[in-house]
């Protein structure tokens, strides 16, 4: 019966938070930002509604900054940190290995870990807010950020299970084809790096141990914090969250070396891999465009109608509906630092893989070219507006926005006026918009599947 009571009134709890959510949502998020002495930027939206918060830290330490040689560092660096920590300064903060210190989150009902994206390494903390477990949560935090531990023991043994992962994965057609797309947009930019069994065995203890030492600073840290904690709470928090990490001035924060954007296209390439499958792969697409660039808007909104609407796309309705061509076909951007791929993608049997591209991509051709339909732009309005409140529904779903704004350095007002910005758009805003990102005549086609042939630029 006790258990029932807990889980009907965490059930009350979590709809309350929503509904609060949701109001804030029409009412302007109360984001507060400032600026730590140790440089960190922190982000904060209070969320009283339950005795929790969710913390994220990220710093510019992802994947475009591996060097070409020991791709994966990154990545490899985020995962080991949760395998052991340092003994502290004192007796009461022993050594704790991966076992110990999974059963110390699970004690306190808490968690925290990292990952690396392409462009930052992140961390997340999430825990109760009672005073007691909050502090504990906090400081032990604080030492797997600062003090991991990387044993090398450990790293053999991660390193082997992830070469057999990358073993297993190249049996893959759809790994395969991102592979060989991957290389025709990006090329020898750093978003196209691919971690791989050569890179892993370069990778040791030393490489991670530096690379955390350099990239996590307290001066570059962007912190975001959303429960029920007040400003003064927080900015205690965040403090404590980095105060093993080596202080340096803000004003002599080193800078990090400078990544080169995405080189454009000069001209179409198609690769033909054969491949025995079930299934023809097919990849489309081309570099796209950051995520600061002003015309963000039009492109997401133009997306949703072209191929990242589901089953309401007019890449679904021309090769799904009409033809029977795909089950699946979608189209999307990856804005990011620098400007992530735009890719058109399906599936379909290897006997219709000409026909099918080729209907995507006069689809593709049209839509630059003419634009969307008033219909389908209004389509498209009223169902991304009507469903804006489920993106910050939740306190994980509001982190995940709050931090990509303090990332991508977007206004604070910017979740308040998103519906605005999607309503405001016009058709001929739309048609501008994807005339100057995309060109249809320069793009990077992948087939995987069928018999081989070799077509324009064919890269194999």
């Amino acid at each position: 019966m006790n258990t029932i009571k807990t889980i009907a009134a965490c059930a009350v709890s979590i709809s309350a938070t929503s509904l609060f959510l949701v109001n804030l949502a029409w009412a302007g998020l109360p984001i507060e930002q400032w600026t730590q002495a140790s440089g960190a930027q922190v982000f904060l939206v209070q969320s009283p509604a339950i005795p929790m918060v969710d913390v994220q830290l990220d710093f510019d330490a992802g994947s475009r900054r591996d060097p070409a040689n020991l791709a994966g560092l990154a990545s490899v660096t985020a995962a080991m940190m949760s395998k052991g920590v340092q003994a502290g300064a004192s007796p009461a903060e022993p050594a704790m290995d991966e076992n110990a210190l999974g059963e110390a989150w699970a004690d306190l009902g808490a968690s925290f870990g990292g990952h690396a994206s392409s462009d930052r390494m992140s961390f997340a903390l999430r825990s109760l807010t009672y005073p007691d477990l909050l502090a504990q949560a906090v400081q032990l935090a604080a030492r797997q950020l600062a003090q991991p531990a990387f044993p090398a023991d450990v790293w053999q043994r991660e390193r082997e299970a992830m070469q057999a992962s990358i073993r297993e994965a190249n049996t893959r057609p759809a790994t395969l084809a991102g592979r060989a797309f991957n290389q025709a947009v990006y090329g020898t930019h750093p978003y196209g790096y691919e971690m791989t069994q050569e890179s892993l065995a370069r990778i040791d203890v030393p490489h991670m141990a530096a690379w955390h030492r350099q990239s996590l600073l307290p001066c570059r840290a962007k912190v975001t914090v959303v429960g029920a904690v007040s400003r003064a709470q927080a900015d205690a928090l965040v403090t404590s969250l980095l105060s093993r990490l080596a202080v340096v001035p803000p004003l002599a924060c080193p800078l990090q070396p400078p990544v080169p954007e995405v080189s454009p296209l000069t001209q179409a390439s198609e690769s033909r891999i054969v491949f025995d499958s079930a299934q023809a792969h097919v990849l489309l697409g081309q570099p796209g465009f950051k995520r600061d660039d002003p015309d963000f808007f039009a492109l997401t909104v133009g997306n949703y109608i072209l191929g990242g609407g589901g089953f309401v796309s007019r890449l679904t309705e021309e090769v799904r509906e009409k033809r029977g061509l795909s089950y699946s076909v979608y189209s999307y951007f990856f804005p990011a630092l620098h400007a992530g791929a735009f890719t058109v993608g399906l599936q379909t049997r290897p006997d219709q893989a000409d026909q099918a591209l080729q209907v995507a991509r006069d689809v593709l051709a049209r839509f630059v070219t003419d634009g969307p339909t008033e219909a389908e732009l209004k389509a498209a309005k009223a169902n991304l507006i009507g469903g804006f409140a489920l993106r910050i529904d939740s306190n994980r779903k509001l982190l995940d926005n709050v931090a990509n704004m303090a990332w991508n350095q977007l206004p604070l007002d910017y979740l308040d006026t998103w519906t605005q910005q999607v309503d405001k758009l016009t058709t001929a805003q739309i048609r501008a918009a994807f005339q100057r990102k995309l060109q249809p005549q320069r793009m990077a086609t992948v087939v995987l599947g069928g018999a081989a042939s070799t077509r324009s630029g064919a890269t194999d």
